[in-house]
């Protein structure tokens, strides 16, 4: 059987293979816009304020682009390019006319039901023969027939007789659908006939070399030159050597900031002339000595030195640009200015991929610097600055003042829960001194009872579904606390039932195990920041310290969000009991273990929580002994728990009350033995102490 490949010659087909091809880039790229996004930034609510600082425009322009950046506007241009032209693609299927492939069939030319008898048959061809035969068919005007047309038509009506009546052309009928015997197979191929003309091929080469050849290596080679360049922590692999490089075991939080300018990214913002431009007024600003001065009392001469032996241009600038952005340092220029605000996110993605490095080391002071240093960069504050320039309209000299003020409770710096816990008139009075109006105060105390202060309520070690907890064991340590703002009034009391950890499975209606990952997530609020032009989401890390070698006991743990609702849906504090839980493996040895828990906010200074907790390992011998001595507690038969036991073969409650029936009479025929007896023995008058694996450290 011949094969007859038609190429479109008639533009049927090549609307489909646009539209597939088409398809297979626009479909993806709108389904990458279209996916929700699962960015903590993008779900989180926000801190109401109106306070907008200095260079306000500078930094909402800086957020601006960034929110460009992430809606993806190239794709955003390929999608809506792709879905244009598939339009135009379905139209052209729509409007243009198909030829259609009819089946041959005989009964259907002669009109006859397939039931007919052969004389039936004869008997109907007579009649057409007398009607459309050409000698006696005349050709139809109205219908524009020719005597062609009424030829062919005969020419069928005979094929359709003989089908049914010769014996060898209904043979070929049967076996290949068509009187004459076997026919060629005709495909349609869905290409525009400009591709396989005859003298097009070389263009067609060229095109293919150009796409296989040119193309796909080039983006083939950058995806992968990039993906190569860049750590999991999304920084250049330079700049993670060069953090490497500056890592100490006693670097300080200045040493952070000088670490952090190492960054290679930064030479993509500073390109060109802007590596030196202006970069003698930058270091002059900064370095001036004026009480008014963030910086004055932050940069040591060390730290002044550093900064002027740098060779490096662009890490020169990018130093100085950091600390005029931590020191709030008012420069002339507005490119400067702008850049200072473009250069904080990159550092503090930095900072992000510095701390994994510290950890690996596990000294626990770099690491508590790069938890701090981050929330200088987002607060926009110099190392060991007074917390209180975290609110709005507070300026260092007012704060001065306030300090002063409160000195007698306070030796170092006041905090804004130390702030707001002091009388309301009494912080009107310093306020007012301070030269702070009514207005600013009210608008700076809104901000500040906004503010998710977490606040730790008990802490304990605990085994799963143990009593005691035994060397090697895996251990959760249980933090229990609560978001309480600073200056909020009216807290409730914490329940004691809140303060408990207690193992329960919990199950669905289907008697299916609800897994943590299933349970609703709630989110605190977007940090105020208002001089760090990114939204961020706040984040807490939990550790444990071993304060006598001065490192890190359990890595972080992070939390960013909590299993019961901050908010209210009025927007005010729940102070539900949110439970942290860390796990890890405890010591290989039985007994004391001191440690001590930090709870750092990368976001907001001032809210750290810092409290020593006693691990006690029990030897393993004794939790033994007390497994042999307690009853069987075995789930009852009528809960899911107790008929998934059943379904295992695990002992029930009705399994275990025979036993301790038992034992029940076992005991008191002891009893009644030694009384008859008459022998008097020692008893307990003190029974001995279950160890409590719930430890309290406040």
């Amino acid at each position: 059987m011949s094969t007859e490949y038609n190429y479109d010659d008639q533009g049927q087909f090549f609307p489909f293979f646009f539209v597939t091809v088409a398809g297979l880039v626009t479909l993806p790229v709108t389904y990458s816009l279209l996916r929700p996004s699962k960015d903590l930034e993008n779900t989180a609510p926000r801190i109401q304020s109106s306070y907008e600082p200095e260079h306000a425009d500078l930094i909402e322009g800086q957020r601006r682009r960034q929110k460009r950046r992430e809606r993806k506007l190239k794709r955003m241009i390929v999608a809506a390019a792709g879905w244009t032209f598939m339009a135009l693609m379905i139209y052209l299927m729509s409007v243009t006319a198909r030829s259609e492939t009819k089946i041959w069939d005989p009964y259907e030319i002669l009109g006859i039901p397939m039931s007919a008898t052969e004389k039936q048959i004869q008997s109907r061809y007579r009649r057409l023969s007398i009607t459309m035969h050409p000698d006696k068919a005349q050709p139809d005007a109205s219908k524009n027939e020719t005597a062609e047309d009424i030829n062919g038509r005969w020419v069928e009506v005979i094929k359709a007789y003989k089908a049914l009546t010769d014996e060898d052309i209904r043979n070929n009928f049967i076996m290949y659908g068509n009187p004459d015997g076997k026919q060629s197979t005709s495909f349609g191929i869905a290409l525009p006939q400009f591709l396989v003309t005859e003298g097009n091929g070389k263009y067609i080469l060229l095109i293919y070399g150009a796409l296989l050849g040119v193309l796909l290596p080039y983006f083939v080679g950058r995806w992968w030159y990039g993906s190569q360049k860049m750590t999991k922590e999304k920084i250049l692999v330079t700049s993670a050597g060069n953090l490497f490089k500056e890592y100490s075991e006693r670097l300080d939080k200045n040493g952070i900031i000088y670490a952090l300018s190492s960054g290679a990214e930064y030479a993509d913002i500073l390109k060109g002339h802007k590596a030196d431009t202006g970069s003698g007024q930058l270091e002059k600003r900064v370095l001036a000595e004026n009480e008014a001065s963030l910086l004055s009392s932050v940069l040591a001469e060390k730290d002044r030195k550093k900064l002027q032996e740098l060779d490096d241009g662009v890490r020169r600038k990018t130093l100085a640009l950091l600390w005029a952005y931590l020191g709030r340092v008012e420069l002339d220029d507005a490119t400067l200015n702008e850049e200072k605000y473009e250069l904080a996110p990159t550092a503090h993605r930095l900072n992000d991929a510095f701390i994994p490095m510290a950890l690996a080391f596990g000294f626990t002071m770099p690491v508590l610097h790069a938890y701090t240093t981050s929330q200088s960069l987002i607060q926009a504050m110099p190392p060991d600055s007074p917390p209180l320039l975290q609110l709005p309209h507070f300026s260092l000299d007012a704060i001065k003042k306030i300090e002063e003020a409160a000195k007698t409770e306070y030796h170092r710096h006041l905090t804004v829960q130390g702030f707001m816990d002091l009388p309301e008139q009494s912080r009107r009075d310093m306020v007012k001194s301070a030269g702070i109006s009514p207005q600013q105060y009210e608008s700076a105390v809104t901000v500040a009872r906004q503010l998710p202060r977490l606040v730790v309520e008990r802490t304990f070690f605990k085994v799963h579904g143990e009593k005691y907890i035994i060397p090697s064991s895996l251990v959760q340590f249980v933090v229990k606390a609560r978001f309480i703002p600073p200056g909020a009034q009216d807290v409730p009391a914490v329940k004691p039932s809140d303060l408990e950890d207690i193992d329960v499975e919990e199950f669905d209606s289907n008697g299916r195990r609800i897994s943590q990952s299933e349970v609703k997530q709630h989110q605190p609020p977007l940090a105020h920041a208002p001089y760090f032009p990114r939204d961020h989401s706040p984040r807490w890390h939990l550790f444990l310290g071993d304060t006598r070698q001065n490192k890190i006991a359990v890595p972080p743990f992070t939390f960013t969000t909590f299993d019961k609702p901050i908010l209210d849906e009025a927007g005010k504090p729940t102070y539900n009991v949110q439970t942290l839980k860390m796990q890890f493996q405890a010591p290989p040895q039985p007994g004391q273990y001191k440690f001590q828990m930090q709870l750092l906010c990368d976001s907001y200074v001032g809210f750290d929580e810092k409290v020593d907790v006693l691990l006690t390992l029990d030897d393993p011998s004794k939790a033994e002994e007390v497994a042999e001595d307690d009853d069987i507690s075995e789930p009852e038969e009528d809960t899911i728990a107790g008929q998934m036991a059943a379904l295992r073969g695990a002992p029930t409650a009705a399994d275990a009350k025979p036993k301790t029936e038992r034992r029940k009479r076992v005991a008191a025929a002891d009893e009644e033995s030694d009384s008859e007896s008459g022998t008097d023995e020692d008893e307990e008058t003190e029974s001995e102490t279950d160890t409590d694996t719930d430890t309290d450290e406040e």
